[in-house]
């Protein structure tokens, strides 16, 4: 075992193991969205595009995404922020009926 304090101690006899964290980052990310609905999409969606917008800016014209093509991502991604604002007032309007009138 390293002596180090450190967040990444591994036994050094075995080698440096796989560590899962965007599992648990992906993990967190549905928690949020079952929780917050289309408000956390919303959310997450204008940062990819803050960020996919800034990249494009500075040159990156092909993303590793599927899409490719960073003009393809962001047309993606402007029609999942406008479908979440879309959605908001259903959402909303679930849960008002669900306070108001009770699940049962």
């Amino acid at each position: 075992m390293t002596t180090d304090s450190g967040l990444r101690r591994y036994d050094e006899h075995v080698g440096l193991p796989f560590d899962p964290l965007r599992l648990c980052v992906f993990a967190t990310i549905a928690l949020l969205t079952c929780v917050f609905g289309p408000l956390s999409l919303l959310v997450f969606a204008v940062i990819a595009i803050r960020g996919y917008a800034r990249a494009r800016r500075a040159g990156l014209l092909k993303s590793r995404c599927k899409l490719g093509d960073t003009r393809n991502v962001l047309a993606y991604l402007i029609a999942l922020a406008v479908l979440a604002v879309a959605a908001v007032p259903l959402w909303l309007g679930m849960w008002m009926s669900l306070i108001t009138h009770g699940i049962g």
